[in-house]
Order: structure tokens, then C-alpha cells, then sequence
């Protein structure tokens, strides 16, 4: 048996530093011994949060199927909610392995794609609801200790401010049901949350990759958002 395996890490500090590598690749080797197969290549994809083209993927992909190999992955549930990467590994016709998933095959790969395109679309719609209720009740969003400062500021500094903060706003209240969901499984540390929006392919305001800071700051603006409303 041969075999083609094919790492993941979600930014170019993880590649740097091998964080979650290690782990990946000793999976991929326990797995090739137990199978007494041959690694014919090993691709890593060092992957940022805000694109969804995957080149070491493509390349694992072509070695496997010119050699007839089966491309192994490491951990397949960290990749479950990537509609683009199991699409791509469902329509490749190449065999594949996730050591953590061996029962994983074709059609349930395309059951994950299909269930990740649709939490994407009903974490957008909710989003559109819940800002559509909060128009219609007459909520502004903003930070309500900031109003003083703005008072100050001339009319044209004020308004960009506002902007600024009314956009950060919005941005933050879209990606609550994320947050929600990261919670859910039990991750609540500022950098594995930050993995966590990063590997599900959210942005930052500014259209940037999550760090620690990013994710606290996030996390306080929810909070006050969260007691203006209350305050109503």
C-alpha cells in the first residue's frame, strides 16, 4: 500500500513553529505502520483563514492519483465545516484516509459539505434576522461611554468614529453564533478560539487573520453590546 499524507495548519506562525504538525504527522506515520504502506509524499498546507485555495492540497492530490496512492489525513473533524476543502477531496477521485474518521468515505464526505455550506448560510441568516429585529426596534449600535467623546470630536471626526464603531458593531454581532458555537464544544481560551475562527475561515473587521488580542476584543465588544441591550 502506498501512501500520500497530507498536513494542515491554520497559519503561517503554526508552520513556523510545527504546532499541531507534530501530532498530525506521528497520526499519519502510526497509521502507514499499522498498514505496513509506503509514504510516497507528504504535503503541508500552511492555510490562512481567509482564502480558500489550498495548493499542497492539489499537489498531494495529483502525486496520489499518478502513483496510485491513498492520501491520508490526519484529522478530517478539524476540516468538517470547510465546504471548499471536502469538496475538492470528494471530487478529486482519489481514495483517502482520515486516521481519526477510517470509516469516512465519499458520500459522507459529501453529507459534512453539505451540512457546512448550510451552517455557513443559516449563521448568515440569522445574523440578517437578528439585525433586521434590532432596525426595527429603533436600536443603534455603538458604544454608549463613547458618546461624550464623540459630542467633542467635530461633526465630521464624530461621524467617521461612528462609522467605525457601527461596522465593528455589525461585524461582531455576525460572528456571535460562531462564538456561540466555539463555546459549545467546550473552547473558551483566547488563542484556541482564535484557531477556531481562523480554521472556519472568518475575518476580522479589518479582513485579517484572529489572534489572542483580536478574539479579547471581540469578546469585550459582544459584552458591551450585550448590556446596552439589556439597558434598553
Amino acid at each position: 500500500m502506498k501512501i500520500v499524507a497530507y498536513h494542515r495548519v491554520s497559519t503561517a506562525r503554526q508552520g513556523k513553529s510545527g504546532l499541531g504538525l507534530e501530532a498530525q504527522e506521528r497520526s499519519i506515520q502510526e497509521y502507514a505502520r499499522t498498514k505496513d504502506a509506503i509514504l510516497v509524499g507528504a504535503f503541508t498546507e500552511v492555510e490562512s483563514g481567509k482564502h480558500n485555495d489550498r495548493p499542497e492540497l492539489g499537489k498531494a492530490l495529483h502525486l496520489a492519483k499518478v502513483t496510485g496512492a491513498t492520501l491520508v489525513i490526519a484529522k478530517l473533524d478539524r476540516l468538517s465545516r470547510n465546504a471548499a476543502f471536502l469538496l475538492t477531496l470528494r471530487d478529486s477521485g482519489v481514495r483517502f484516509v482520515a486516521a481519526d474518521m477510517p470509516e469516512a468515505n465519499d458520500l459522507t464526505v459529501g453529507v459534512m459539505a453539505l451540512v457546512a455550506q448550510q451552517e455557513r448560510e443559516a449563521i448568515s441568516r440569522r445574523t440578517r434576522e437578528a439585525l433586521a429585529a434590532a432596525k426595527a426596534r429603533g436600536r443603534k449600535l455603538g458604544n454608549p461611554n463613547g458618546a461624550a467623546a464623540l459630542q467633542r470630536a467635530d461633526k465630521g471626526n464624530a461621524a467617521s468614529i461612528q462609522a467605525i464603531q457601527s461596522a465593528a458593531d455589525r461585524h461582531a454581532l455576525d460572528l456571535a453564533p460562531v462564538i456561540e458555537s466555539i463555546r459549545a464544544e467546550g473552547i473558551t481560551s483566547f488563542g484556541s478560539m482564535a484557531e477556531q475562527l481562523n480554521q472556519r475561515g472568518m475575518l476580522t473587521p479589518r479582513g485579517g487573520s484572529w489572534h489572542k488580542s483580536s478574539v479579547r476584543n471581540l469578546l469585550q465588544r459582544l459584552d458591551r453590546l450585550a448590556d446596552s441591550v439589556d439597558r434598553m
